[in-house]
């Protein structure tokens, strides 16, 4: 059966304020970057997003700029068939980008996904690996034309949609400020994935974007009345959830922990064949997230794909993954 919510219009007011956070200025060092992925994506190109930690403090000499780059298809984005399959396999393909700029040297991560694999992501995926990110506020920093405009901004628009009704079930019955609701729904989006961010790093995340978030959620506030009740004296948003609906959201939750960590070890095992130096540093993160040390032997080095294989079995004995 299909979900009524999911086919529901969406509010004007919150693509509007989707594209006027899409729009706001950047550092010109980012146009060194979209310039190096049309030449390496060339026509499949669709559109170039940019999120994340730089996004928010700005300093690219110090940090690694979060990218997506939506293809309009697997087949056309890449010259190796193995990468269009593993691209349709598991979104996105995540590669690394050093470009030399003005006497330095800029660093990216970039993650691949069809435009129409990202716009399911936003809407139709259970777990919260798209949603949870792109229901933040991200810059377009280039797309092909005004058509696939429109339908990025249309997918922005269903993250937070999703992500709002997808967290707020799983809350109880109380008042919340816009920093408390979105704290809460981040926390919820982390646990689902192997990230070591806490509920001080959330809050500072729901602080740091306040006035964002506050326009996001007064925009989304029309799809959201089954859920919430704006409270004007107190400028707050009242929960409103049937017992059934809140545990059947905690179950939920539970059940995208432990389809993100199994996700996550598939991602990063997977990042062997697209990541350069990608064996360390997909050991650093998982040890990270998880705390589970990994050696990798020169055997393993040759070897990546088996790497990958020997990681989820270290990290299920190791009870990393409950």
């Amino acid at each position: 059966m299909t979900d009524p919510e999911k086919n529901a219009p969406l509010p004007e007011k919150l693509l509007k304020t989707i594209a006027a956070q899409c729009m706001r200025s950047v550092a010109p060092d980012y146009a060194v970057f979209v310039d190096a992925l049309l030449e390496r994506f060339k026509t499949a190109a669709d559109a170039v997003i940019l999120y994340g930690s730089c996004l928010r403090t700005g300093n690219l000499d110090e940090g690694i700029a979060d990218l997506y780059v939506l293809v309009d298809d697997y087949k056309h984005a890449y010259t190796q068939r193995y990468l269009s399959l593993l691209n349709a396999w598991l979104a996105p393909n995540v590669f690394y980008l050093e470009v030399s700029h003005q006497g330095r040297t800029l660093r990216a991560k970039y993650a691949v996904i069809s435009t129409a694999d990202f716009e399911k992501g936003a809407r139709f995926w259970f777990h919260s690996y798209i949603w949870a990110r792109f229901a933040q506020p991200s810059r377009l920093l280039y797309t092909r034309d005004d058509a696939n405009r429109q339908r990025i901004y249309q997918a922005f628009a269903y993250s937070t949609l999703t992500f709002l009704r997808s967290g707020m079930r799983a809350l109880e019955n109380s008042a919340f400020t816009v920093e408390a609701l979105w704290t809460r729904c981040l926390m919820l989006s982390y646990g689902a994935e192997l990230r070591p961010e806490n509920e001080t790093r959330a809050r500072h995340l729901a602080t740091t974007n306040l006035i964002d978030f506050t326009q996001l959620t007064r925009a989304a506030y029309p799809a959201l009345t089954d859920l919430l009740s704006y409270q004007p004296d107190s400028d707050t948003y009242l929960c409103q959830n049937t017992p059934h609906t809140r545990q059947r959201a905690l179950r939920h939750w539970m059940l995208r922990r432990w389809q993100g960590r199994v996700l996550s070890i598939l991602r990063l095992s997977k990042a062997t064949l697209t990541f350069r130096d990608c064996l360390d540093y997909a050991a650093w993160k998982i040890e990270r997230h998880t705390g589970v040390q990994l050696e990798i032997t020169p055997w393993l080095r040759r070897h990546p794909i088996i790497w990958g294989f020997v990681v989820i079995w270290q990290v299920l004995r190791k009870g990393a993954i409950r």
